[in-house]
């Protein structure tokens, strides 16, 4: 068996024997796991540019869909808003698809479809085309990556769109450093796995202080994830993590175009510097250019979530430059974005042992208890306006737009605009 032959068996061993991400169905009538890629309103604002019309089917292929956190959140959140379609959850491990048709059976969804196989056979056994593809900790565990993606492009609708997480190479700083330790004391294939967990977790729980890992300070997952989450992290058989010029790359191998980052502003050095001289020089980079400035600046990110739609696919993300468009939050309730938000002020943004100060209007409160996904920007203007008969359109459009500015790059609010 080849070397390639025999790391596919061990990461196929490793999701028999450990389920990932661990969870428990039972779990699914409390709560459910949301977050990036893969939320409806983010796909439609950076896939199909806030046009897309839901009442239109939607067919979602989940590329490696594991234990199922992405299948549940695109069935369940079709299933609230009743866009017709289904979504298909791909993935090679059978206990792994278990734990996610389990988990779609207490929530008694209808519209998802499972298949066994490999994201490398999606051609023959989910060819679609999809409109949206979901690939979320996947092509990094690959053998070629650039060939899974491509694999992924090649089904992929002609207005279609993808969104896709890898691991961040700066933010990881440490996991590698353990994951040699453990291939010296333990190889892959030549150890009892249970072995491998308990030895992973004393030589974790008794590093130095001087060791890369307890420098970083930023992985949590080996005390999050169990022993699922510690396997993937410090055991996996197969690991590569990207930086942004290596995304970027890998994006343009498979005739894709990156749309945006998640979240914008960790990508936008001009967001994270202060110095106004710095700033200045940073204005002559091109996004893509800022981008990879950002990651080197912050240092700290650990993964890189983005969409990319096919090369020749024009879209672009709306803009609030029209009274028809229609602001939406993400992750938020207009009760919990209104309470966070200052009566003029600022917000303080804390990601990962970062922490900024961003700039908020005076009407960012009232703006934001009426940002309920239904109200267009005229008709937030108008309940404003009732109260505060000396604010024009202008004046309130130059408030909306500082708070848009700041809600869209800390990924807390996109923008739908009417179906073409």
């Amino acid at each position: 068996m080849t070397d390639s032959g025999r790391r596919d068996q061990l990461v196929q061993s490793q999701y028999e024997g450990y389920p990932y991400p661990e969870r428990n169905p039972a779990d699914e009538k409390k709560r459910m796991n949301t977050g990036s890629p893969s939320n409806l309103a983010e796909v439609n604002h950076y896939v199909f540019g806030g046009r897309r019309d839901i009442s239109k089917p939607l067919s979602v292929l989940v590329a490696g869909g594991g234990t199922g956190d992405a299948t549940i959140q695109m069935a369940q959140q079709m299933a609230d808003f009743g866009v017709p379609g289904e979504v298909v959850h791909l993935d090679l491990s059978e206990p792994s698809q278990a734990v996610a048709q389990e988990r779609a059976k207490v929530r008694e969804l209808d519209n998802i479809r499972f298949v066994l196989g490999s994201l490398l056979d999606v051609a023959d056994i989910a060819p679609g085309p999809w409109d949206y593809i979901d690939c979320c900790g996947v092509l990094h565990h690959l053998e070629d990556p650039v060939a899974g993606l491509a694999a992924l492009a090649n089904v992929l609708a002609p207005d279609g769109g993808i969104g896709i997480m890898v691991y961040g190479a700066l933010g990881r700083i440490g996991i590698y450093h353990v994951q040699d330790m453990m291939g010296a004391l333990a190889p892959p294939g030549e150890s009892d796995d249970i072995d491998r967990v308990a030895l992973t977790r004393r030589l974790v729980d008794h590093l130095p202080p001087t060791a890369w890992l307890i420098r970083n300070g930023l992985v949590r997952d080996d005390k999050d994830g169990g022993d699922p989450g510690l396997y993937d992290l410090f055991l996996h058989a197969r690991d590569r993590a990207y930086r942004v010029p290596e995304v970027l790359d890998l994006v343009a191998s498979a005739k894709l175009r990156l749309v945006t980052f998640i979240e914008p502003y960790r990508y936008d050095p001009l967001f994270l510097v202060r110095d106004q001289q710095l700033k200045k020089a940073l204005g002559a980079l091109d996004p893509l250019e800022a981008a990879a400035f950002a990651e080197l600046y912050l240092g700290n990110l650990k993964k890189h979530v983005f969409y990319a739609v096919q090369a020749a696919n024009p879209v672009a993300p709306p803009l609030p430059d029209t009274p028809e468009a229609i602001p939406t939050l993400v992750g938020l309730t207009t009760e919990e974005a209104a309470k966070q938000m200052p009566v003029g002020g600022k917000i303080t943004v804390s990601m990962e042992g970062h922490k900024i100060d961003m700039s908020m209007p005076p009407l960012a409160r009232a703006i934001a208890a009426l940002c309920d996904g239904r109200r267009d920007l005229s008709a937030i203007h108008g309940a404003i306006h009732e109260k505060r008969a000396d604010l024009d359109y202008d004046g309130f459009k130059r408030q909306f737009d500082q708070f848009y500015g700041v809600m869209n790059a800390i990924n807390r609010m996109v923008l739908r605009l009417p179906a073409d």
